[in-house]
This record gives structure tokens, sequence and C-alpha cells, in this order.
């Protein structure tokens, strides 16, 4: 599954650069230069990682970012201010906002690139191999064998790239829309209520035996893998 990565960036050139970079190295990029539409961008479609430039149109980077971190969904998305402050007072108020990492202008692509890769192997375990797991949950990508606690588990393609997505992201809250787009991609015929069905599906599939449900329903929002089910729904 290819990284996405929202670049947000005013300067035309350098966001050019950057996008061309990352496409290059096989990420999935969108881009844009303006605060309010980069809150926008990571609501309809969550990102990997951001790359927030700290001066931007209409609202500032740092405000993005206090605001990307109030959302449940982006609590966990890596994000890397790149900026033109390099004074430490600034460094050290971008990541008390809530950044993970700071590149100040001008800066070595390489560096930049590798920061994000460094990143993304702590937040998407899956880049850096291919076993994925969570608590008792195994998934090989390699393989594609399925286990819960050594044993296995058999799953349809759907669900096993369900659960794929839940395990490279774990305990972060994904909308049916994001899942939707995730998993099913531009098939267009595909509808909100197919996400519950293949969840529906997932849950029995994991859970057999009486386990704990993993999956947990997050009433008004959408899905999480995590150890507990906090609301008790268990939909």
């Amino acid at each position: 599954m290819q990284p996405s990565v929202l670049i947000v960036e005013d300067d035309a050139a350098l966001a050019e650069l950057l996008e061309y970079n990352f496409t290059s190295e096989g990420y999935t990029v969108r881009q844009t230069g303006d605060g309010e539409e980069a809150l926008i961008l990571a609501r309809e479609q969550l990102p990997d990682v951001i790359i927030l430039d700290w001066m931007i149109d209409n609202i500032s980077g740092i405000e993005v970012c206090r605001q990307l971190r109030r959302m449940p969904e982006c609590q966990s998305v890596p994000i890397l201010m790149l900026t033109a402050r390099g004074e430490e007072e600034d460094r050290i108020r971008g990541l008390k906002t809530g950044a993970d990492d700071y590149v100040t202008k001008p800066f070595s692509p390489r560096e930049l690139m590798a920061r994000v890769e460094a990143l993304l192997r702590r937040s998407r375990p899956s880049l850096g191999g291919a076993a994925l797991a969570f608590s008792g949950l195994e998934l090989d990508t390699t393989t594609h064998l399925v286990k819960r606690d050594g044993k296995p588990i058999h799953l349809g393609p759907t669900e096993f790239r369900l659960l794929r997505h839940f395990l490279e992201r774990p305990k972060r809250v994904h909308s049916r829309d994001q899942l939707l787009d995730a998993v099913w991609g531009m098939d267009k015929s595909v509808d909100l209520r197919t996400v519950d069905v293949h969840i529906r599906r997932l849950r029995v599939a994991i859970n057999v035996g009486g386990k704990p449900d993993l999956i947990r329903t997050v009433r008004s929002a959408g899905y999480a893998l995590d150890a507990a089910d906090m609301d008790g729904t268990g939909n």
C-alpha cells in the first residue's frame, strides 16, 4: 500500500519540487498552499504524513498543526514543519504545538525524505517489514497469513485489506469514507453500508471463540483497531 503525503506549501516552485520527489519515491501526493484547504483535505482523506509550512495563506501553519491535533483521527499522523523560521523558540513552539519534526529552509531534499521515512517507520510499521502485529493479531503482508494468539484466521480479500489498513494505523479512528478510499479505491459502486458489512465479517473472523473485540465503533466517527471496545456497541 503506497504511503500518502499531504504537502502544505505556498511556494509554488518548492511545492512542485517536493511533489516530484515524493511521487518519484512512490508516494501518493496531495498539495495545497492554503491552511483552510489543508484542514479540509486532511478530513476528506487522512494522509500518512503531513509536510506543513509555517507561513501559508489564510491560516498559519502553526494554527493548522494545532487544529489537526485536536481532530481525533489526526492525532497520530506525523507532522513535519517546514519553515524559514530557524530560531530555537520557533522550533520549540512548533514541536510543542504537535509537530513531530522540524526542518529549516533551505534544506536538502534527501534529508527531508529521510526524515519523513523515519517518521513513517514509527507510525506505519509495515514500511519496515512484512509483519504487522497488534494485541495478539498478526498479519504477514508477504504470505497473507493472519493469526490471532498463534491460531490461523481465514479472511476474504476485502477483510484482509481492511485488517491490514487497521494494523498499519492502530488506535486511529477511520471514518467510513476514509475506509472506502483506502480499501475500495476508485470503485464508485460501493456505498457506506458496504463498509459496515465487511467490518461485521472481519469482527466475526478475528473474534472467533469469544475473544475480546478489537474493533472499536466510535459513534458518528467510524472505526478503530483498539484493545478494548470503549463504547461497548460491538456493531
